[in-house]
């Protein structure tokens, strides 16, 4: 299930169980079971790879454009569309349907998915959703992860003989990967979650949000080919892993954000004391500038 999805329609449905839902009601722990399996054999073989909203994460884009052999440039434009993520408001990327072939996803045929090995970490789960109690409940304590049936009508994997537990189907679909690879993004978009929604990033620290998380090459460029390092203290080990490796390139980009949209301590960037020091020198001028303002109109005034 799509991440805004779930963000929506957990906490209303796990607790409600809605007539008509494709969520069943039920709580799942990791030995919990459930049989399923999709194949070409099931009658609905493919049904379920259209007309979805899928969000893209920055693992997912990191595999899917390697697999192609495209930039990330040139996947975004080809497969994916930008959007503002549920009352985060936060840029992700979204994968684009095909529209005139029934909304189907770009990389399905009548055989079935073209990228199997690299899908998105939403079909891994299919057809178990993954929800935290700490994005629920404002102030909870201790994240607690639990899951759930995707249980659609049209889905004939139901009716399959082969039994799983959640734990057994996480390590069938590689999930526990996926999850170590996206959980620094998922905090980020916490952390943006826990300000409320009438708090709003601003154009440019959106831009930047999108660009660190969705485009490998433009962030590698921005890193060693503008004064980012003249600004950031960045070890010489880290600077090389970056250089060679997407994957830590993007660990990397999740710091970064972390450090400059939110201000939070990171142990692999820091902004340079120099740089610290002038910024606040600023800071101080501008206040100084207003609070004279402010003298000269009460002045005025009396």
């Amino acid at each position: 299930m799509a991440l805004n999805d779930v963000e929506k329609k957990v906490d209303k449905i796990l607790k409600k169980g809605q007539e008509g839902s494709v969520i069943a009601p039920v709580r799942m722990e990791r030995d919990s079971k459930f049989c399923f399996a999709c194949h070409p054999g099931v009658p609905c073989f493919t049904d379920c790879c259209r007309n979805m909203n899928i969000i893209l994460t920055p693992y997912d884009i990191v595999r899917l454009k390697n697999r192609l052999g495209l930039t990330s440039d040139a996947f975004l434009h080809l497969y994916a569309q930008p959007e503002l993520l549920g009352i985060t408001m936060v840029p992700v990327a979204r994968l684009k349907m095909l529209e005139d072939q029934g909304g189907r996803c770009p990389f399905v045929t009548p055989d079935g998915c073209q990228v199997y090995s690299d899908r998105p970490v939403c079909c891994r789960y299919y057809p178990i959703g993954l929800a935290s109690l700490r994005q629920q409940e404002k102030g909870a304590g201790e994240e607690e992860e639990f899951f759930f049936l995707v249980k659609e009508p049209h889905c004939k994997g139901f009716e399959e003989p082969t039994e799983w537990t959640v734990e057994s189907w996480r390590g069938d679909q590689e999930a526990d990967l996926y999850d170590r690879m996206n959980r620094e993004w998922m905090e980020l978009l916490l952390r943006k979650k826990s300000f409320g929604e009438e708090t709003e990033l601003p154009e440019k620290a959106r831009k930047l949000f999108y660009m660190v998380s969705t485009n490998t090459e433009k962030f590698k460029s921005y890193v060693f080919e503008s004064r980012f390092l003249d600004t950031y203290i960045v070890s010489e080990e880290t600077q090389k892993k970056i250089l060679e490796d997407d994957v830590a390139l993007m660990q990397f980009g999740f710091e970064y954000l972390k450090h400059a949209i939110f201000g939070a301590d990171s142990d692999v960037i820091a902004i340079r004391k120099e740089i610290r020091d002038k910024e606040v020198k600023k800071i101080l001028k501008r206040r100084k500038k207003q609070r004279a303002k402010l003298a000269r109109l009460k002045k005025g005034r009396l």
